[in-house]
């Protein structure tokens, strides 16, 4: 599949380049992207350039993973203009899985529900991947992920016992999914047991 570049609401995504390695580098210290994804810790460049080599290229490649950076059009080619990372993994029988990271200093922009919407109009668009399903899993008590899919219109689907792996750990984990014919706003109300700094 030749990859491909999409633009929405100040944001560029593109195919993440060598020229990336510092960035993603500096943003994988992170002590939240360490705690709810399933990156190397601790991050190396080494670890950078695996991605690129081992995922993003062979994902593009054979169209079984879509991984774009996400990057702020006016500084896309500085370190800082790395905003973070989405993807679609496990492309297969019109499905995919939905993933992201939003860098630090990039926080509290709408950046992850701004891309997020941009990326599900691509996978569903019967030009592009032509998806019937996006599903999400984010370990249990990543609230931040939890509001990004409730905004973008996600049914939050239950709770799957040590479903998840990270680094060797299992642990329990969130599922939800959109369809292609979902609204992509909030079908649902906010959950009452969220934390109050995640108030809608």
């Amino acid at each position: 599949m030749e990859p491909t570049e999409l633009r929405t609401d100040g944001l560029l995504l593109s195919v993440p380049t060598v020229a990336d390695v510092g960035a993603i580098t500096r943003a994988c210290q992170d002590p939240d992207i360490q705690a709810w994804t399933t990156v190397p810790s601790p991050y190396t460049a080494a670890d950078a350039d695996g991605f690129l080599l081992h995922v993003v290229g062979p994902g593009w490649a054979s169209g079984s993973g879509l991984t774009w950076a996400v990057r702020d059009p006016d500084g896309s080619r500085s370190e800082a203009g790395l905003l973070g990372m989405i993807g679609l993994d496990s492309l297969t029988c019109g499905s995919a899985e939905l993933g992201y990271w939003v860098a630090p200093w990039a926080r509290g922009r709408g950046v992850a529900v701004r891309a997020v919407r941009r990326v599900l109009d691509h996978a569903f668009d019967p030009a592009g991947p032509d998806l019937v399903r996006v599903s999400w899993m984010a370990f249990v008590g990543n609230w931040p992920s939890r509001r990004v899919v409730w905004r973008t219109g996600f049914r939050f689907e239950g709770t799957r016992r040590l479903d998840g792996v990270q680094r060797g750990t299992r642990r329990d984990a969130w599922v939800g999914s959109i369809l292609r014919g979902d609204s992509r706003q909030p079908t649902e109300e906010w959950p009452h047991d969220a934390p109050e700094r995640m108030a809608r």
